[in-house]
C-alpha cells in the first residue's frame, strides 16, 4: 500500500496535477518590471533628421561673408559658417560689430560658425584696425622671441578674449608649419622652432584658445614646410613620409592631443601619400590624419579659390572632389557653383547621404562643443 501511494503521489508530480505556487517577486522585483527603459536620445541625432539635404550641403561651407544680402544667402545656402576679412571689419565699431554678427547668428536656424584669421604679424583681420586695438598682435615668432611661451599664451588669451568678445567663435589659428628656409612663403607665419618646442607651443595655444571659448583651426596639414604659395601656384612636396613624421606632423599630433577642433589641411601634394591630388583632395591624405593621427573632429579645404585649385580642377568638381575626399567643410570666397555641384553630386549618389550625414554631425558637434548650438 506504500509502495501504491508513492508511485501515485509520484505520478500526480509528473503530470502536474500538484502545483507548488511561485513565490512573491520581491518589491525590487516589481520595480523592475514595472519601470520602461529610459531611451537617451542625442538631439544633434534629432536636428540632423530634420535637416532638408539643402539645409545639410549648406553646412559644409565656410565662406566669406557676402557683403551684400547676407541674410537672404543665409537662407538660400544654409552656410555652416562665414569667414570675416578685413573689409568686413572696416567701419565698424566692437559694439557694431558684436550687433552685426548677434542679427545674423539670430536670423541663422542653425548657429553659424564665425571665423577670422587672426594669426598675428603679417595675418590679422581684427587687430589691424585701430577701432578694435591699439596695434595688431605680433607675429607668434616675434612673441616667443621676445617671451618665450609665457607671453606666448598671454597674448593668445588677449586675442581669443577680443574675438570671443566680438561673437568670433573661430580662429583659423594656429600655425603649424615647420618653415626653414627664410625665403619660403611659410616662414614669417611660423614659429621657427624645433618640431617639438612647435609641438608643446600649439598644444598650449590650442588649451588657451578653448579656455577663452574660441575654437582652433591647425594648419597646413600635413605642413607646408620651404613649399611655394598655393594661391598662385601647386606645390610638390617630394620628401619621404618618415620625414614627414619627424618634424612637419609632430605640432598636429601636439594640437590633436590638446584638443583641437578643427584642421585645415593645405593643396600641396603630398607625394609620400598621394603623388595625383593636392592634399586637400586626397582621400589618402584624409585617410591618415583619421586613422594614423586618430583626429575626429572637423577637416577643413584651405581656400578653394586658391589657384593651385581652380587651375587644374575647376570650382565646382574640385568641390565635389573635396568632400569624397573626406573634408568636412569647404572654405571658399565663391559658394554658388560649388554649393549646386555638391548638391548634385549627393541627389546623383556620387557623394552618399552616410557620408554627408557624418560630415554635418561632426559639423554639429562642434559646434556644440563651441556652447553655438
Amino acid at each position: 500500500m506504500k509502495r501504491f501511494l508513492a508511485v501515485l503521489f509520484m505520478l500526480i508530480i509528473l503530470t502536474g496535477c500538484v502545483h507548488t505556487p511561485e513565490p512573491e517577486p520581491t518589491t525590487e522585483q516589481t520595480v523592475a518590471i514595472e519601470t520602461e527603459p529610459t531611451v537617451v536620445v542625442d538631439p544633434l541625432v534629432r536636428i540632423l533628421e530634420d535637416m532638408t539635404i539643402k539645409e545639410k550641403v549648406g553646412q559644409l561651407f565656410l565662406v566669406a561673408a557676402p557683403s551684400q544680402d547676407i541674410l537672404e544667402q543665409i537662407d538660400t545656402y544654409h552656410f555652416g559658417g562665414i569667414i570675416l576679412f578685413a573689409d568686413d571689419v572696416e567701419g565698424h565699431t566692437p559694439t557694431t560689430l558684436r550687433q552685426w554678427i548677434s542679427k545674423i547668428q539670430d536670423h541663422a536656424d542653425i548657429p553659424l560658425l564665425v571665423a577670422v584669421d587672426e594669426e598675428g604679424g603679417t595675418v590679422c583681420r581684427i587687430s589691424s584696425d585701430s577701432d578694435f586695438a591699439e596695434s595688431r598682435f605680433p607675429s607668434p615668432r616675434k612673441l616667443y622671441n621676445e617671451g618665450g611661451l609665457d607671453l606666448l599664451l598671454e597674448t593668445e588669451a588677449e586675442k581669443s578674449d577680443l574675438l570671443s568678445g566680438l561673437g568670433i567663435n573661430v580662429n583659423l589659428a594656429p600655425v603649424c608649419d615647420i618653415t626653414t628656409d627664410q625665403n619660403a612663403f611659410m616662414y614669417s607665419r611660423s614659429l621657427g622652432l624645433s618640431p617639438e618646442k612647435t609641438s608643446e607651443c600649439i598644444g598650449a595655444m590650442v588649451k588657451t584658445m578653448t579656455e577663452h571659448e574660441v575654437g582652433s583651426v591647425l594648419k597646413h596639414f600635413p605642413g607646408y614646410g620651404n613649399n611655394t604659395d598655393t594661391h598662385v601656384a601647386m606645390a610638390i612636396d617630394n620628401r619621404t613620409l618618415a620625414q614627414l613624421e619627424s618634424a612637419d606632423l609632430v605640432p598636429f599630433q601636439g594640437g590633436i592631443d590638446a584638443g583641437c577642433g578643427g584642421i585645415m589641411v593645405s593643396h600641396t601634394i603630398i607625394t609620400a601619400l598621394d603623388s595625383e591630388y593636392p592634399a586637400t583632395l586626397s582621400p589618402a591624405v584624409i585617410k591618415y590624419l583619421r586613422e594614423d593621427m586618430n583626429f575626429e573632429g572637423v577637416i577643413i579645404t584651405d581656400d578653394l579659390e586658391m589657384d593651385a585649385i581652380t587651375d587644374h580642377f575647376g570650382r565646382g568638381e574640385s568641390a565635389v572632389l573635396a568632400v569624397l575626399a573626406g573634408n568636412d567643410i569647404l572654405c571658399t570666397w565663391t559658394y554658388e557653383e560649388q554649393f549646386n555641384a555638391v548638391f548634385d553630386a549627393v541627389l546623383e549618389g556620387r557623394i552618399t547621404m552616410e557620408q554627408l550625414d557624418s560630415a554635418v554631425m561632426r559639423i554639429l558637434r562642434w559646434k556644440q562643443q563651441l556652447n553655438i548650438l
